[in-house]
């Protein structure tokens, strides 16, 4: 079978890999132009583009796909299926049009719950006990298409943004094969049930320690790796990385309760967070035992503005 494929982060060249792996045929594959990244702010290949070019396929990387040129581009290859996966650029209806059995998305949620840009971080922010993938018909509306093929995950409570992105990659993979392979018939989604994973923004990396214990362990999770839960000590800003609630304590809101080698006590709104992964602006990501040993925090000791 041939087919185009788009994508741009590792969550897509996941998928890509396991495609090839299958032994479809990848005419072409579209990904997002490269960005600048790292201190040196160099531009950088996506995860897509370093795989394609490792295995020798033709790539394109267009910054938009409303080209006319493009389109006949794509039209000239004649493909079976476009597979689409955290591509990042809207598809126009006339690519949509484009290939015979026409584009399917890879999508991170259960739709039409989570539908947008940031089903995985939005479903730990909820507090959700499972998520999945989604094989899903794309039509010229967000994440409103046909649902060909669904498969449920179990959210773990130590699960990150991170963790759960790579187990949904690797299920990711195997339904869309499977999509492929066995053409299951579509069924509408229930548009009333939709809810929307509007794309994550730095302001609301920032921890607010009114908050309950949970949510503030919730939100260290689905901003880990990006942009990461942020809060301040003694003006200079402060990521959190890894955390647990840690029941009820006394003091104030955002003030530390108690700091040792199991962990830094920060009381919240309500109950207490326990935090055991942490890092200093410029400095490494360090263990709640190894970072005291070179900043002392004591009881009463005030986190944030």
């Amino acid at each position: 079978m041939r087919l185009i494929f788009a994508g741009t982060p590792e969550f897509a060249a996941t998928a890509l890999e396991a495609l090839l792996a299958a032994d479809f045929e990848v005419a072409l594959v579209l990904t997002q132009p490269d960005r600048p990244a790292g201190r040196g702010l160099r531009p950088r290949p996506s995860a897509v583009k370093a795989l394609a070019l490792a295995h020798d396929l033709p790539l394109a990387q267009p910054a938009s796909l409303k080209d006319a040129a493009l389109q006949d581009q794509l039209r000239a290859i004649e493909p079976a299926v476009m597979v689409v996966a955290a591509y990042g650029l809207i598809l126009p209806a006339a690519v949509l049009a484009i290939p015979l059995r026409g584009c399917l998305n890879i999508h991170a949620s259960l739709l039409p719950r989570w539908r947008g840009a940031a089903p995985i971080q939005r479903a730990l922010l909820a507090g959700d006990s499972e998520t999945g993938i989604t094989i899903m018909q794309m039509d010229d509306r967000l994440d409103t298409g046909a649902i060909l093929l669904q498969e449920k995950i179990t959210i773990n409570d130590d699960d990150t943004a991170q963790t759960l992105q790579a187990r949904l990659a690797s299920l990711g993979t195997r339904c869309i094969v499977r999509a492929l392979h066995e053409n299951p018939l579509p069924r509408a989604q229930d548009d009333a049930a939709a809810t929307y994973a509007a794309k994550i923004s730095k302001a609301e990396a920032a921890i607010n320690w009114s908050c309950s214990a949970r949510d503030i362990c919730r939100q260290i999770r689905a901003f880990n790796p990006v942009p990461g839960a942020v809060t301040s000590l003694n003006g200079v800003a402060l990521k959190i990385w890894c955390a647990h609630p840690a029941g009820p304590a006394a003091g104030r809101r955002g003030t530390v309760v108690s700091a040792a080698a199991d962990g830094i006590v920060v009381a919240a709104g309500d109950g207490a967070v326990c935090i055991t992964e942490l890092q200093k602006a410029g400095g490494k990501r360090l263990s709640a035992p190894v970072f005291l040993a070179g900043s002392a925090l004591a009881p009463g000791t005030r986190l944030g503005p």
